[in-house]
């Protein structure tokens, strides 16, 4: 059984059509397609965007800008028709995922522009809106079905002309107009309009947002903000620009795209930061994407007011303090295979490089030295690669390795499925004693620190290579830089340090600095475009799944929950500290409150508790107070 609860009279919405319920101006898009149609019209591209420019800013008159850029274009028929298939592809992403509010609520939604019924009617059908709540101009046409003029008995054709348009709606109730430009924003200052929201997901118009102040205009990020402000049921059940995400140290675009296309509000920062500057930049901050060289520490997590998950943008987790996001029930995930072909692929070019001493001939050659000698060059065919860490990385390693003719072993703590004809060696000293070539690839955790040092090297066969591209704190650098003098080892390739620079603009300071045979790097093995670009698509895909369903899997410190989208119902995420009762009180809750239950999931580790409840709507406020002050509760959310 559902309680019913009053709706309030909700106010029609009147949505501008150029950069609004599309992405784009439909008259410049139309002037790319003439230009690609005919390359002797590209100027015209130009002119056409400028003077729409001009008139959405308000710099010069509406009417003006409308009648040239028609005169300018004189598109036939066959020209409106393509450009509907392209306007159709180009709704506004927050529109389109909330295309089904149209339908649910005929009448409530218009559709106001200085454009053309000749393609926006088309284009709003398919979402349900007639011709009939349209207000458009519309084009004149000759006997040969070109388009020479507008229609200028239409007020819209005219400056002002939205203001008295939506005058002569005689509509009862508020009007609310939503739009990108100035012409938009006089509906709302000449008195047509209740409210007015400066729409800026697709472009943000200094002199519009400028203008937007006091209680009943505001600036809208996306479509779902207006649907939320305004008492609406759209896609989400809450406004996601009001979710903060902050990302740190260059992330990849790709993952910043796929934020800002679901709504939430990104700030980026270039470099990393100390704990003090993370402290303040995480003041209000939902979500925070970091690399490698930000430290989330302790207290950062503690002084992070509003934090539910991190992104780690990389595959190690070291840097962040697991123990303390999990005591505030906050989820961490990262990319732990995204760029594994980039670092197999730079460790076996070391390989080749180290093994036919390419690098030191390479840096006599830059001193004017020609050494053509084949003395201490070798092919790495026939080689043994002892791998240390048998991995996502170690694991595809010796695929790689094998196809170079190099014989494989590898040392590894736990059990794992063997690759090829890779052999698994229970003893790291037995590695060592056979292995021409060495190359790391543990993880980053705290026990891990100096596990290779003097007592290894001195294992290693005389005249080896030495290859990490794991961790910086796993090698005592200054023993490897004696193993380098003494020529125990006869090369290395080095990657990642214990201190490294927090900014490309720092200096770079080791002991190893200076040595022959050996190759340093700046922590670049998944540094290729492919790896970045893959790690970004992963990490933000994994944060996003949590944000909009719930889904954990992946985490490295919640409880793995694989949930499906949110449809036709409510769905409540508890989190709380794994203590008895907690299931319990949230049944208790559920039934006082007679809130039916459609699917219903518990998924514990040794420290949390996650319950996803999926409810029909339809409940008292009271009932999530009551569940949210449940007893050992960490975090409680619900999606619609």
């Amino acid at each position: 059984m559902n309680a019913s609860f009053p709706q309030p009279t909700l106010a029609t919405l009147v949505l501008d059509f150029d950069s609004t319920f599309t992405s784009v101006e439909a008259l410049d898009i139309l002037a790319e397609l003439l230009s690609a149609a005919d390359p002797a019209r590209a100027a015209d591209v130009a002119l056409i965007k400028s003077l729409t420019d001009q008139a959405m800013s308000g710099e010069i008159s509406f009417a003006e800008a409308l009648n040239r850029r028609v005169q300018i274009l004189k598109p036939t028929r066959d020209d409106i028709a393509a450009l509907i298939d392209v306007l159709k592809t180009k709704v506004s992403v927050s529109i389109e995922r909330n295309r089904a509010v149209f339908g649910e609520n005929p009448g409530k939604f218009r559709i106001i522009s200085g454009g053309f019924h000749d393609f926006i009617d088309a284009v709003v059908a398919d979402y349900g809106i007639a011709a009939e709540y349209v207000l458009a101009n519309r084009l004149i046409w000759n006997e040969d079905g070109v388009a020479t003029g507008v229609d200028q008995a239409n007020p819209l054709s005219q400056d002002g002309g939205k203001i008295t348009a939506v005058g002569q709606l005689g509509l009862t109730g508020d009007i609310v107009m939503i739009g990108d430009g100035w012409t938009d924003f006089e509906v709302y200052k000449g008195g047509a309009a209740s409210r007015f929201y400066a729409f800026t997901e697709n472009v943000a118009r200094p002199k519009v947002v400028a203008a937007v102040t006091g209680d009943t205009a505001h600036i809208a990020v996306s479509f779902d903000e207006v649907l939320h402000a305004e008492g609406y049921q759209g896609r989400y059940s809450f406004p996601r620009s009001k979710l903060k995400v902050l990302l740190l140290e260059n992330i990849h675009p790709e993952a910043i795209r796929a934020f800002r296309e679901e709504g939430y509000d990104v700030t980026t920062v270039k470099g990393a930061l100390d704990e003090d500057d993370l402290i303040k930049a995480l003041q209000g901050v939902h979500i925070l994407g970091l690399r490698s060289k930000t430290n989330l520490t302790a207290k950062a997590v503690e002084a992070a007011d509003k934090l539910m998950a991190v992104g780690a943008f990389c595959i190690g987790t070291n840097q962040i303090d697991l123990k303390a996001c999990s005591q505030k029930g906050i989820a961490v995930f990262n990319a732990p295979y995204s760029n594994t072909r980039s670092v197999v692929e730079m460790v076996m070019g070391l390989t080749v490089i180290l093994t036919r001493n390419i690098y030191d001939k390479s840096v006599q050659m830059h001193g004017g030295k020609w050494d053509k000698s084949a003395t201490g060059a070798h092919e790495v065919r026939g080689k043994t690669l002892g791998i240390i860490g048998y991995g996502a990385i170690g694991s595809q390693l010796s695929i790689l390795a094998e196809a170079f003719g190099m014989r494989v072993i590898y040392f590894d703590l736990a059990e794992k499925l063997t690759l090829g004809n890779a052999k698994r060696y229970r003893s790291l000293d037995a590695l060592l004693g056979e292995a021409d070539v060495v190359s790391l690839h543990v993880d980053g955790r705290a026990e891990n620190k100096n596990i290779f040092g003097a007592a290894q090297f001195a294992r290693m066969k005389d005249g080896a290579l030495f290859i990490n591209l794991s961790r910086g704190h796993v090698v005592d650098i200054d023993a490897l830089s004696q193993a380098l003098q003494s020529g125990k080892i006869y090369g290395a390739a080095v990657d990642v340090f214990p201190e490294e620079p927090r900014t490309n603009d720092d200096p770079f300071v080791s002991s190893l600095i200076g040595l022959k045979n050996l190759i340093l790097t700046p922590h670049i093995g998944g540094s290729t475009e492919e790896a970045q670009e893959a790690i970004g698509q992963f990490a933000s895909e994994r944060l996003l799944n949590f944000l909009n369903r719930g889904d954990t899997t992946f985490s490295v410190n919640m409880p793995h929950v694989q949930l499906s989208e949110v449809e036709g119902r409510h769905r409540l995420l508890h989190l709380h500290k794994n203590v008895p009762g907690v299931l319990a009180a949230i049944n208790q809750i559920m039934a006082k409150h007679d809130l039916n239950v459609l699917a219903q999931h518990l998924k514990t580790n040794e420290t949390l508790g996650y319950v996803i409840v999926d409810v029909d709507r339809g409940y008292p406020k009271e009932a999530l107070d009551e569940l949210k002050a449940v007893n050992g509760t960490l975090k409680f959310r619900s999606l619609q």
